[in-house]
């Protein structure tokens, strides 16, 4: 299903000469062709940044999330992601990289940082001394990256792994200490979106989940309109209609192809749901896409 997905690659961002690109580092000074503002991708990278200044606001998956200065940013190629605004005065820091540049001939695999794989979460507020650390050892990223040396790739290498280990460390305490906060009723919302993002595109219904979950249909609606304000049913109805926009933006699939993929009982049913959810009909979206 993800390699149907309209999946900007690195090369976007890399410079128009070079006909492949593996790794690319953001700073900001860097102008970019990249994704657009308010279409949903994926990409074929992952991407560790920092927020130096300014506000912008990300869709990833599920959640919305507010991004500000000293915000880590942690995107993954599986994810559905949607920019929908940066401030005149944004700036980042940030470091792409595709899984094979980080895997090949490298002592360690992209599989020890599976965290990244399963984060549930992909903006964390930083204090500004984590903060510091982490723009630190971007800079030192930046540098190698734009300075011409012998060794430089497995230089650059050699420092994404350092930055992951210092991710992995801020990522598993906030986590930590996240859950001894967090509410039964949040604990099992959090469970329920992870499933969502899991299986959304072939099941629909509440008992689906409610059943992973070992609780009723009934309560887990309650449990998740109580904790988010929206439905259960609410929820999956969102993220199919994400998965369907992002589809819908590949020129190759015809609509009866995206309702087909989404295990839709035929193109009709599709048309139906997308239009009582958008208020466009699917067809009409992608033409305007």
């Amino acid at each position: 299903m993800s390699t149907l997905i309209p999946t900007y690659r690195l090369q976007y961002f890399a410079r128009p000469d070079e006909d492949t690109a593996d790794v690319f580092f953001l700073d900001e000074h860097t102008h970019t062709g990249g994704p657009p503002l308010g279409v949903p991708y994926r990409g074929n990278y992952y991407k560790i940044g920092i927020c130096l200044r300014g506000t912008a606001e990300l869709k990833a998956n599920l959640e919305t999330y507010a991004i500000g200065p000293g915000s880590l940013m942690l995107i993954t190629p599986h994810i559905i992601k949607e920019w929908t605004s940066f401030s005149a005065d944004h700036d980042s820091l940030s470091v792409f990289f595709t899984p094979e540049f980080i895997t090949t001939r490298n002592h360690i695999p992209i599989d020890h940082f599976q965290f990244l794989e399963n984060a549930t979460r992909h903006v964390l507020p930083l204090t500004v001394i984590e903060a510091a650390s982490i723009t630190a050892s971007l800079r030192l990223l930046q540098q190698k990256f734009q300075a011409p040396a012998a060794y430089r790739n497995q230089v650059i290498k050699s420092l994404i792994n350092s930055l992951l280990f210092e991710v992995v460390g801020l990522y598993n305490q906030q986590q930590a200490a996240l859950q001894t906060t967090q509410t039964r009723s949040q604990l099992l919302t959090a469970e329920f979106k992870h499933l969502v993002n899991a299986h959304s595109t072939a099941e629909r219904s509440v008992k689906f989940y409610a059943d992973h979950l070992c609780i009723t249909p009934k309560h887990l609606t309650e449990t998740v309109k109580q904790t988010t304000g929206k439905t259960a049913g609410e929820w999956i109805e969102e993220a199919v209609m994400l998965e369907a926009k992002a589809l819908l933006q590949n020129r190759q699939l015809t609509v009866a192809q995206v309702a087909d993929l989404l295990h839709f009982a035929d193109h009709s049913a599709f048309s139906r749901f997308f239009r009582n959810s958008l208020g466009l009909s699917p067809t009409a979206y992608k033409q305007a896409s």
